[in-house]
């Protein structure tokens, strides 16, 4: 760590919830009605990505080409199948430990950002109780270029007033690590350390992670 800690931005989707089984399912769903092969090796390459990027990958993997009127309503039956579920979100469905993390960095002075290629991200941490968690939530309605882009987070940062290498994030996605990266963040990866293995260093889960760890293993 480049001085004292001044910021963690945390992805949404598979970071602070699991909200890739749903992308799955919907993604799946839209996948099949274009005849086009879609499973969980595709789903994992999605994560961090926009909802136009992920479309356009479905797309290239078919050998489609549409106009983009189509891919637009195309892209909004899938965001209506997607919230179907999501809409039945509850707190139970946090990342056990997150919040008590995030409550530590908050009580120690260090700001909280939200930084997600997601367009629904505003309503998912009403729905699971955490908005007041965030200083900042930087989303896909306010970003024009996705992940690996650093756009997201480099945001977040300018608008909490931090600098990038005083900055971590946590990402459980190869594009969001990039994206940290390319912004000159120090990253955690979340999830496998055989897929997320640029980041500074990887944690199966938030479960006893505290921020005293963080700082120890950025040291």
């Amino acid at each position: 760590m480049n001085g004292k800690l001044q910021a963690c931005l945390f992805d949404l989707d598979g970071v602070i919830v699991d909200t890739a089984k749903y992308h799955f399912k919907a993604w799946s769903r839209l996948s099949e009605e274009l005849v086009i092969p879609f499973d969980a090796a595709d789903n994992e390459r999605l994560k961090g990505r926009s909802r136009v990027d992920s479309l356009e990958y479905i797309l290239r993997k078919g050998s489609l080409v549409l106009d983009n009127d189509t891919k637009v309503k195309l892209m909004v039956r899938k965001n209506e199948w997607y919230l179907d579920q999501v809409k039945q979100m509850t707190p139970s469905e946090l990342a056990p430990g997150v919040v008590e993390l995030m409550d530590e960095l908050r009580a120690a002075g260090v700001k909280v950002g939200l930084g997600s290629s997601s367009r629904n991200a505003p309503l998912i941490l009403d729905l699971c109780g955490i908005s007041d968690r965030f200083d900042v939530v930087v989303d896909g309605n306010s970003i024009t270029l996705s992940k690996p882009d650093p756009e997201v987070f480099l945001k977040g940062a300018e608008t909490l007033g931090v600098t990038p290498s005083r900055t971590v994030v946590f990402e459980d996605a190869v594009s969001g690590v990039e994206a940290a990266i390319n912004g000159g963040f120090q990253v955690v990866g979340v999830g496998s350390s055989d897929s997320l293995s640029q980041a500074d260093f990887v944690i199966a889960d938030f479960e006893g992670f505290s921020m005293a760890e963080l700082l120890s293993r950025l040291s």
